[in-house]
């Protein structure tokens, strides 16, 4: 996900903080409000016939992403990996199995120079190893090495604590029913965004 913008755009922050105003479709999320209401109040103000409604929710997603990216994820700092070569090794983790750098990339929603690049660089760790498809030397088959499967399992734990703490201000119910909502928009975003785009 691309979230680098999510800070600037008008659907994100770039607007100081709420005036303490509450309400259902105020912009607001509780005291103080956030960036994003800031920014639908001012668009409120000088385009009173537009419906910012979509703002509240596509601004907030980016900022929440934007802010997330630029914390950056600390256990995986500390191992020397980004995000996107951390799901890399997560997605030969999790399949359990050799995959091609086109499967890859599907599997991270990366572009296939992406991915190439960043098996370049694993691949140097050690971390990754690809072998030649006896059939099509076009086609090559990508793997975890031992010491890869001990980074990703050693790694796992300690990201899925730190992704904890970062959410420890949502209570567990409110947890679940935010996880269903994304997944419902994640479920028709996926299946209708290249529609959208066309």
């Amino acid at each position: 996900m691309t979230a680098t913008d999510g800070g600037a755009s008008d659907g994100g922050a770039g607007a100081g903080s709420g005036d303490g105003s509450t309400g259902p479709g105020d912009g607001s999320t509780g005291p103080g409000g956030d960036t994003v209401a800031a920014v639908v109040r001012q668009w409120r103000a000088v385009r009173p016939d537009l419906d910012t409604g979509p703002m509240e929710i596509i601004g907030r997603i980016n900022r929440c992403a934007a802010l997330l990216q630029q914390a950056e994820d600390a256990p995986l700092r500390r191992a020397g990996l980004s995000r996107a070569e951390f799901d890399l090794l997560g997605a030969l983790r999790r399949t359990g199995h050799e995959l091609t750098p086109g499967d890859l990339a599907r599997e991270t929603f990366s572009s296939g120079a992406a991915v190439t690049k960043r098996l370049k660089q694993l691949t140097e760790r050690g971390l990754v190893e690809r072998r030649g498809d006896t059939r099509d030397r076009r086609v090559a088959h990508v793997r975890l090495t031992d010491a890869g499967r001990d980074l990703v399992d050693g790694i796992l734990p300690e990201q899925l604590a730190y992704e904890s703490a970062v959410l420890s201000g949502v209570d567990a119910p409110r947890q679940g029913e935010l996880a269903a909502l994304l997944g419902g928009l994640l479920g028709q975003l996926e299946g209708r965004l290249d529609a959208l785009r066309a």
